[in-house]
Formats: C-alpha cells, sequence, structure tokens
C-alpha cells in the first residue's frame, strides 16, 4: 500500500496527492514571502513568539518553549533578544514567584499589530493587482474548503 495515497488507489488518489503536494508547496512558499514582507529585523523565531504572547499563549519560557518545540534554553536566548528590543517584559508569576510570565509591551503590540497590517496590505495589493474579481472567488472558495480540512 502507498502511504500516501492512503491505500486502495482509486481513481482520485493521483489528484489527492497532486493536491496535496501543492498545498504544502504553496502555504511554505507564501508564509516565506509574508514573512519577508516587513522585513522588520527578527528572525522567524521570534516573530512566533510575538504571535504566540499576542494570541495569550505560552506566558512561559517553558511555555512557549514546548509549543514551539524547543529546548527553553533556546527559548530563553529568544526572548532575551526581544526583551532587548523592548518587545517583551517580564513579570512574576503571582501563583509561583520562582516562575516568570512573559507579556508584550506596548512596543510589542504595536509590533504585532503593525507587521500584520503590512502583510495583509501586501497581500490585498497582490490579489488586487493580479487576479480578477472572479479569480479571488476561486481562492476565497478553495480557502474554505482548506479551512475545513484544518478543522477536522
Amino acid at each position: 500500500m502507498d502511504e500516501i495515497s492512503g491505500g486502495a488507489g482509486g481513481a482520485g488518489d493521483g489528484s489527492a496527492v497532486r493536491a496535496a503536494e501543492q498545498v504544502w508547496v504553496v502555504v511554505g512558499r507564501l508564509r516565506r514571502r509574508l514573512r519577508e514582507v516587513n522585513g522588520d529585523g527578527l528572525t522567524p523565531a521570534q516573530s512566533s513568539v510575538l504571535v504566540r504572547l499576542a494570541k495569550g499563549e505560552g506566558a512561559s519560557i517553558s511555555g512557549l518553549a514546548a509549543i514551539e518545540r524547543v529546548r527553553p534554553q533556546s527559548m530563553a536566548k529568544i526572548v532575551a533578544g526581544l526583551e532587548e528590543a523592548g518587545l517583551v517584559s517580564r513579570r512574576p508569576d503571582p501563583d509561583d514567584g520562582r516562575r516568570q510570565l512573559l507579556a508584550l509591551t506596548e512596543r510589542g503590540v504595536e509590533r504585532r499589530l503593525g507587521d500584520r497590517r503590512s502583510r495583509q496590505e501586501w497581500l490585498v495589493r497582490e490579489l488586487r493587482t493580479r487576479y480578477t474579481e472572479e479569480q479571488r472567488q476561486t481562492i476565497i472558495d478553495a480557502m474554505a474548503l482548506l479551512d475545513e480540512v484544518a478543522q477536522s
């Protein structure tokens, strides 16, 4: 049995494999391109930490390390760079004095919102100039289908 196609070898298997490959490649390219849009000087790991903290996830170094699947020592270095830039601050955990909680500073919140806005503006411009209304609707429809997959 072919591990990728999942088995029976039905008529739609080839297109499912091709679609999966294309989604994988295009999503990866789009993510890399969106990271480049700002040219903000942050590493992908630092940007990811800002996103996590903005969502209220992983408020400690160990929590972030677990979510990002890196060692706590590596996450400590990432966070130190963000602290140095004034984007993240630490405060004692009121429930556990040994632990430090992380939060975005006002500057970190502004940076995160600005980054997101820049990326969204770039993508809107590209979609507006490259595609017709009908093509944009096709993209919207495809995204709805992929969202179903992501949420299953």
